[in-house]
């Protein structure tokens, strides 16, 4: 006997939506019914279509066409044909979300942003009284962030900011939950702060949706699956049946020691040491403040031709930031140094960074969202955010061959925000390699993919590695470590804690995070 759903929290049904953008099918005859008391987990590929699922049960996005019964909404005892009814009872988190602060510039305190969930508003507009404050309090406490309170958003970590926007989802108080890679750049802390809390609504009717792409990713205190394919849906019912292993690949159970094989192990451990490369990058004695909240401490770092640094630590210690001062987006306080190969006084910094690969997470802010892939891969020539001239003969050959590469050429007329999550990450591996960089700097490169997409970009990072260029990578995740990898840097508080050659020795394990 089926019990009655509580009537406190929406049931969403879908029943044969199909979407279509550009001329082109998102989704395809998807039907589907969430109820309370339900935690799905969403898998499929990249450009499978699941953030644009989300988005259509979360009321952003509308079918194509809107046909009867396509949507329906059960909320307190009432049927919806449409979301506009009860879209501020549902609760979105996506890397969009996300973006949107680092690209409108939002950087009000996290105190004021968990606020704004309370309000329902995307930027504040009302004071918070003493019970709100109290509220947004015990929701920070809840995910155990609550010394973020007073830190100005744009100062936090990718992973800081993904735990701040759960506590204005929560603050919210949703009736339905969509969370879109939510575990995606997050360290061992924070992972394990997010996971707890997915496990804590075992005890709750609050149905959430979360999509993921990594097996390990998949909380216990899920009890259905839905997989997409194409836009298809290949799979839809009790977790327990679902074959996400297929999807998502296998994962060894959590605390399992894996064995690296000579196929893992870092190349560094197989191949001889070579003569030291010219210094394309150094650091001394660097100190770098953001809104007065000092992110680098002292920090020495000299970059070679041919090496692979690997930067790891908890998030908030000073990663993005590292990536970002060495690009030449933050400057370094007087008394340190930084020191770029050819550039001089008299020379642009540009012609440093047309030389540089950067692939990171706010460039996926940054890009305007009516720009084509063309003209996105096309700006990567002069290391601009779009085109200030008509491109070149040689910038449309350059960007052609870039995207025929990284097999995004069947792209180049679609406008960014036709792209999946994923789609959008090799495009900007594509701009990044436009030049034959010298130097990569990458910024969690593989947050948001599935494993396949991984791992050809992990190949063609190695690749390039091997061809000499020197690469700097950010990764919370010992399996993205590459294979080429010489150099580790560990950051705690802004400071170094280690800084020399990988200490992985023969036999250890690649598989957890660090």
């Amino acid at each position: 006997m089926t019990s009655t759903p509580d009537a406190r929290f929406i049931e969403a049904r879908l029943q044969d939506l199909r979407l279509a953008r550009g001329g082109r099918t998102i989704l395809e005859n998807v039907s589907w019914t969430i109820r309370p008391g339900e935690r799905w987990v969403l898998a499929g590929a990249n450009g499978a279509g699941k953030t644009q699922l989300l988005k259509v049960i979360g009321g952003s996005v509308w079918p194509t066409p809107e046909t009867p019964r396509a949507r329906e909404y059960r909320w307190r005892g009432q049927l919806w044909r449409t979301p506009q009814e009860v879209q501020g009872e549902i609760a979105y988190l996506g890397p969009e979300r996300q973006d949107k602060y680092e690209r409108y510039g939002w950087n009000h305190t996290v105190e004021q942003v968990v606020g704004t969930g309370v309000h329902r508003t995307d930027i504040p507009l009302h004071r918070l009284d003493a019970a709100e404050r109290k509220r947004v309090t015990a929701v920070l406490g809840r995910l155990r962030i609550g010394p973020l309170a007073a830190r100005p958003f744009l100062t936090l970590s990718y992973g800081e900011r993904r735990l701040a926007l759960l506590a204005r989802a929560l603050a919210s108080r949703p009736r339905l939950l969509l969370l879109d890679e939510l575990l995606d750049g997050l360290d061992t802390l924070n992972r394990a702060r997010a996971l707890r809390w997915l496990e804590s609504t075992a005890r709750s009717a609050l149905p959430w949706v979360l999509s993921v792409h990594r097996g390990e990713d998949v909380p216990v205190a899920a009890t259905h699956a839905l997989i997409l394919d194409h836009g298809r849906v290949v799979f839809r019912g009790a977790r327990s049946r679902a074959p996400l292993a297929r999807w998502l690949g296998e994962s060894p159970p959590r605390g399992a020691a894996v064995r690296a094989s000579p196929a893992t192990r870092p190349a560094a451990a197989r191949r001889p040491r070579q003569a030291p490369g010219a210094v394309l990058v150094s650091l001394t004695d660097a100190h770098v403040h953001l809104d007065e909240h000092d992110v680098l401490r002292g920090l020495t770092l000299t970059v070679r031709a041919g090496e692979c640094w690997v930067v790891h630590g908890r998030n908030g210690s000073g990663k993005t930031t590292l990536l970002r001062t060495l690009y030449g987006d933050h400057g370094v306080a007087a008394g340190g140094r930084i020191v770029r190969a050819g550039i001089e006084p008299g020379v642009p910094l540009e012609t440093f960074q047309r030389r540089v690969a950067l692939v990171a997470p706010h460039l996926q802010a940054d890009h305007p969202q009516h720009l084509t892939v063309s003209e996105v891969v096309q700006s990567g020539r002069y290391a601009s955010i779009g085109l200030n001239d008509a491109p070149s003969t040689a910038d449309r050959a350059a960007a052609r061959r870039a995207m025929r590469a990284f097999d995004v050429h069947s792209l180049a007329g679609r406008t960014l925000r036709e792209l999946s999550y994923g789609q959008l990450r090799r495009v900007l591996f594509a701009r990044a390699w436009v030049n034959r960089p010298a130097l990569l700097l990458l910024d969690e490169p593989f947050a948001g993919l599935d494993g396949r997409t991984q791992q050809d970009l992990q190949a063609r990072i190695e690749r390039r590695a091997a061809e000499g260029a020197a690469v700097v990578i950010v990764v919370h995740r010992r399996a993205e470590w590459p294979r080429c990898a010489t150099h580790e840097l560990q950051l705690a508080g802004g400071a170094v804690r280690y800084a020399g050659p990988v200490r992985l020795s023969r036999g250890s394990s690649r598989s957890g995070t660090r």
